[in-house]
């Protein structure tokens, strides 16, 4: 064989690795698009179970969800999927997830539960829903430093803790109209895996809220003094820590979108 059709030969073979390699990172790629795209999936599974009245079901489902939102942005980061699988637009995909899983999900539990007077859960779920759209629309959601600007339409968590203490009608009521209003007020909330501030202290904090937010489901949402008292607790820490935040905890100026 000559030197020309060695180099033929050898020039073949590395377009046909680069292009076996091209193909593995698109399908990488894809996978974790895939990986995230699969939250909607729970999210209806738990949307059926919430029209049940099957609300620790519903909610085991949508925690489920909650760990494939904590570790499908990492994977998508550390994959470069923006390169890889560049048709797919990953922030919007999330967002999508996130409405269903979020929001809509948990506020048909909350129609359904009974933690609002009857005549008014109806029209106010849907005023929630419509204020939490345009939140998620808002180009200011989060700061510079990957704070929340206002209340992060976690209406996931709202119920879950309203399910778990059963306040009153008018307590229900109050502590929603409340979080919707926060939602577009300029204080920031925490984002417990991406802020630095205390990150390690809150991650702890985070899994031991997981591990009584867990207890509690299993629990059917009769939950212990003890599980409440580690909730209530937790929850405490996590609305605290924005007076922690360099820069303190209303968000102001270009800094803070």
């Amino acid at each position: 064989m000559g030197s020309g059709e060695r180099r033929c030969s050898l020039g073949s073979r590395f377009s046909h690795y680069a292009s076996a390699l091209v193909t593995s990172s698109r399908l990488i790629g894809f996978s974790v698009h895939l990986f995230t795209a699969s939250g909607a999936a729970l999210g209806l599974i738990a949307l059926f179970l919430a029209t049940e009245g099957r609300f620790a079901a519903t909610f085991g489902w949508l925690g489920v969800a909650f760990i494939v939102d904590a570790v499908d942005g990492a994977l998508a980061r550390r994959l470069k999927v923006t390169e890889t699988a560049p048709v797919i637009d990953g922030v919007a995909l999330d967002l999508v997830v996130d409405f269903l899983t979020y929001v809509v999900t948990p506020l048909v539990a909350l129609w359904r539960s009974r933690l609002l007077d009857p005549a008014l859960a109806g029209p106010v779920c849907a005023g929630v829903c419509a204020c939490s759209a345009l939140y998620f629309a808002d180009r200011r959601m989060k700061t510079p430093d990957y704070w929340f600007r206002g209340f992060p339409a976690l209406w996931n968590v709202v119920v879950f803790y309203l399910l778990i203490l059963r306040p009153s009608a008018n307590a229900s009521l109050a502590v929603v109209l409340a979080a919707t209003a926060l939602m577009f007020a300029p204080v920031v909330f925490i984002h417990p895996l991406r802020v630095t501030r205390l990150r390690r202290v809150t991650i702890v904090v985070t899994a031991i809220w997981a591990a009584a937010a867990i207890a509690a489901v299993s629990q059917d949402f009769a939950a212990s003094f003890g599980v409440k008292a580690t909730l209530v607790a937790t929850g405490c820490y996590f609305l605290a820590l924005p007076l922690f935040r360099e820069g303190g905890a209303i968000a102001k100026g270009a800094r803070d979108g």
